[in-house]
């Protein structure tokens, strides 16, 4: 089992997507092999109709097969926030085929036949990028439900701290008193769970927040 998937907090699957049988199998016995819990499905259909959304992994996906291909399968898990790392596998080297596929996130593009230890790589590369994923968006989740305790008030309060105003700028930009916004920056601050300036920052940083 990879490093990721023993530290993951629920069990990664391995998802192997491809319309040749005896490529499934293999594939199946090989990473199984390798301690992963592996699920195969012989189309991008049935992938996306069968799959439990939310389940930690990654997708070993061919690049060609009827209805759906790996390319279009791609597109679709982006437009519906399934976005699982993906592996491509493909019968024959397509190098425009692969550049699409990598700007778009993919983890790797390899060539049929695989060698065992290339995939397998591969596949803990994806793991270990998918526990990061995953780790970064519990953490903006919580940040912004500590951002949603705050009143109006110290949600303008809040952004013109990180922007950089002082105090007695912000005071006047929301034109009250100084000692009135030092108690909304003293409870904005409790509230988001931080010490100094410097930690609010790095908060509003990590949610891609925007300021003031």
């Amino acid at each position: 089992m990879t490093p990721a998937a023993a530290n993951a907090p629920f069990p990664t699957t391995v998802y192997v997507v491809d319309d040749d049988l005896a490529v499934r199998k293999g594939l199946a016995r090989l990473l199984q092999s390798a301690g992963h819990v592996v699920e195969t499905f012989c189309s991008a259909n049935e992938f996306l109709e069968r799959r439990v959304p939310g389940v930690p992994g990654c997708v070993v996906l061919d690049v060609s097969m009827p209805g759906l291909n790996g390319l279009q399968l791609q597109e679709a898990l982006a437009g519906d926030g399934g976005e699982l790392p993906i592996i491509f596998l493909t019968g024959r080297g397509d190098i425009p085929m692969s550049v699409q596929a990598m700007k778009r996130g993919a983890v790797d593009f390899l060539t049929k036949p695989v060698t065992a230890d290339t995939l397998l790589s591969a596949v803990g590369v994806a793991l270990e990028r998918d526990c990061l994923q995953r780790r970064i968006r519990a953490e903006v989740d919580v940040i912004r439900q500590r951002l949603a305790m705050l009143t109006p008030r110290e949600r303008e309060v809040f952004s013109h701290v990180v922007a950089g105003y002082l105090n007695k700028q912000t005071a006047g930009l929301l034109g009250t008193a100084e000692k009135t916004i030092k108690v909304h920056r003293a409870r904005m601050m409790e509230k988001m769970g931080v010490k100094s300036v410097a930690e609010l920052v790095h908060l509003a940083e990590r949610a891609g927040l925007g300021v003031a």
